[in-house]
């Protein structure tokens, strides 16, 4: 997992920490996208295709848009232009144990300086990469095609309403998208249990009542995920208040 705010990785296997390093994510106007990854290519010499032939010595791959994982200058500070650059040593090692079809990437904009934190919050996450290795044998060329973050195709996104009870009998009415701002509650592997998540979480924080929900399909790397989403002016601040409460969520627009 990598934290954009601490400029840390914590890496788990079997479900403990194996190793942290300190990294340089994207700098101001290139920044680090954040999501769920998996390792699409590992070279142990490569050479950027965008930016000036730049070596990326053990490299990992996360899209066919030039992101990747690989060793470089650390300065304390986001400078990259995209990439998650970390020690040479430590990168050397990483190369050793990732595994494209077993290892998941975790981008996050939250600080986790420690790594219990880190293993928390991953364990509390719906996304997995339980990547088709089909897809890493397919020719670059088709691959390059995809988008830079994790695979996702959208279909219309359902809107559930919010269980109606004495203090909410009707559903809020649309709002103007400049006047919104939208939160992301949960990734579930199905409608109804995203639906269902909704209801819950509406059941311990009344305020959520007055935001409009709408349950989202994606595919992210070859898997069928539910987002449920939520909009209101206010949502960012509402987040806040819910991660406070141990609630997973975090803005997306």
């Amino acid at each position: 997992m990598v934290s954009l705010p601490s400029q840390q990785m914590h890496v788990f296997r079997d479900g403990t920490l194996w190793r942290s390093s300190p990294v340089s994510t994207g700098k101001r106007r290139k920044k680090t996208p954040t999501g769920v990854f998996a390792i699409l290519q590992k070279k142990r010499f490569h050479r950027s295709n965008l930016y000036s032939n730049a070596p990326m010595p053990f490299m990992q791959r996360l899209t066919w848009d030039g992101i990747a994982i690989h060793a470089g200058r650390l300065p304390g500070y986001p400078a990259s232009h995209g990439c998650i650059r970390i020690p040479a040593a430590f990168a050397a090692e990483l190369f050793k144990v990732t595994s494209p079809t077993k290892t998941a990437v975790m981008v996050v904009d939250q600080p986790l300086a420690k790594g219990e934190a880190a293993l928390a919050l991953a364990q509390t996450s719906a996304a997995k990469v339980p990547i088709n290795p089909d897809l890493l044998r397919r020719e670059s060329a088709a691959l390059a095609r995809a988008p830079a973050k994790p695979v996702e195709r959208l279909p219309a996104s359902r809107t559930i309403a919010a269980p109606r009870t004495a203090a909410n009998p009707a559903s809020p009415a649309p709002m103007p998208a400049q006047a919104r701002e939208t939160i992301q509650l949960a990734a579930t592997r199905s409608a109804g249990d995203a639906s269902a998540r909704w209801a819950a979480l509406v059941g311990r924080r009344p305020e959520l009542r007055a935001m409009q929900v709408a349950v989202i399909p994606a595919v992210v790397n070859g898997t069928q995920y539910y987002r449920l989403r939520a909009s209101a002016p206010d949502a960012h601040s509402t987040c806040k208040a819910l991660k406070r409460a141990g609630i997973e969520c975090f803005p997306v627009s």
